[in-house]
């Protein structure tokens, strides 16, 4: 039973839509599995970007079946403007692309909190980072079983009970605790049925049409979001995501078991980014860290918050890859490493007067670490027109199967840029 569940490696924004994108091709279905639109999943065709949040990076090739599943948080406003957008492009939605009716809905009132509970937690010196986007709230919602779920829209007197309920414990947390107005919950109630309207064509139990696709032998790729430093139970607690983008994410979120996965594929950037805040051991806060920002374009797809950058830290890459069982990794944006003439790979910490070969996932001791580095020379010229491995500057080659060496993985893919033939296999 031929699964691939794609994971982000590091702290998110790896690249993981081209990844998707370009192994797509040889797959028969895409399956999105956790998060919400706080993801952006870019994609680059033809000189043209189109970004993501929602639908599966697979869309943009015509024979591929594309799925959300029950673990993933659904923005209605957010889900209809991508369909929309991509039916502009002529890529063809209907018939394509099927969400889980177990998914659970974002309501006005998720991110309304969200972001005031960022706003609060800036004035105290406790802010997160989130993207405002009602994420964390609805998975609280989610885990606090009151949660609306979008088969909850096909019975209205159900809905209207619950999310009259629910807008009425919101209500006064917002009117006695925040001192903001109150929501219409008429209002919203109008918004959302007519959003079910719209979404009907689209929903339908995606666990049975997996499991049938996989009785057929057909090929699955799991996509997940954010990256596994950000998971809720394997990241940086509490500076995470609200979900489990780990490889077992894929399992609960999909509704099949673990007997179903064949491999598992992490990908990395060939350096290290981080968006929000948290700690980040080899966060660089001087020109070099600057540099690779400019170079790299690192903005938040979503946000376009600038990213924190830093040099590659493989005792993080060597914790996801134990807590995700990954075999195989694609290193991307390598071409933003070009013109440097010295790179470094951090290969363990210092704390307390001893060496770390471990990863620490308490933000306290993360902190306090300073790593220790081992110096790369660099290649000092262009990988942007290499099309084959082989054809990489060697001292470039040895940088990626060092990142291999260090973390016990292979180097299935490097990316020299943000284009389709800008991918190369390693073998």
């Amino acid at each position: 039973m031929p699964v691939i569940v794609v994971v982000g490696a590091q702290w998110g924004d790896e690249g993981k839509g081209k990844i998707v994108d370009h192994l797509s091709e040889k797959v028969d279905i895409v399956a999105r599995y956790q998060g919400g639109a706080n993801a952006g999943h870019t994609v680059v065709i033809g000189g043209d970007e189109h970004v993501l949040h929602l639908i599966p990076s697979g869309i943009f090739h015509e024979r591929v079946t594309c799925l959300i599943g029950n673990g993933v948080v659904v923005d209605p406003v957010a889900l209809m403007a991508e369909i929309r957008q991509l039916e502009k492009l002529n890529i063809r939605v209907s018939g394509r692309l099927f969400i889980s009716h177990n998914a659970h809905l974002i309501m006005p009132y998720h991110k309304l909190l969200d972001t005031i509970r960022e706003q609060t937690g800036e004035k105290i010196g406790e802010k997160i980072g989130t993207t405002g986007r009602g994420i964390g709230p609805a998975y609280i919602d989610k885990f606090m079983r009151v949660g609306i779920r979008i088969v909850d829209l096909l019975d209205r007197d159900l809905f209207l009970r619950k999310l009259r309920q629910n807008i009425a414990e919101k209500n006064t947390i917002l009117r006695k605790i925040y001192g903001e107005t109150e929501l219409d919950a008429d209002r919203i109630a109008a918004e959302y049925v007519e959003f079910d309207k719209e979404i009907d064509p689209y929903i339908t139990d995606t666990s049975l049409f997996l499991h049938k696709a996989l009785r057929e032998n057909k090929s699955v790729l799991a996509e997940g979001a954010q990256g596994a430093l950000l998971d809720v139970d394997h990241g940086t607690y509490p500076f995470v995501t609200s979900s489990n983008p780990t490889s077992g994410g894929a399992c609960t979120g999909l509704g099949i078991p673990p007997t179903a996965v064949d491999s598992v594929l992490g990908v990395v950037k060939a350096y290290s980014t981080r968006v929000g805040n948290g700690p980040f051991p080899t966060e660089l806060t001087d020109g070099m860290g600057e540099r690779l920002r400019e170079t790299g374009g690192e903005y938040g797809a979503t946000t376009g918050r600038p990213r924190r950058c830093g040099w590659f830290d493989a005792i993080a890459l060597r914790h996801s890859v134990m807590v995700n069982g990954i075999t195989r990794i694609a290193i991307t944006k390598l071409d933003v490493l070009d013109e440097l003439p010295e790179i470094r790979i951090c290969i363990g910490y210092e704390h307390g007067g001893k060496l770390l070969k471990t990863f620490r996932s308490d933000a306290s001791t993360l902190e306090s670490l300073v790593p220790v580095y081992e110096t790369f020379p660099g290649w000092e010229t262009s990988t942007a027109a290499v099309r084959s491995y082989d054809q990489l500057p060697p001292n470039a080659r040895r940088y990626v199967e060092a990142i291999g060496t260090f973390t016990g993985t292979e180097v299935h893919m490097v990316s020299v840029g943000a284009r389709r033939d800008q991918t190369l296999f390693t073998h």
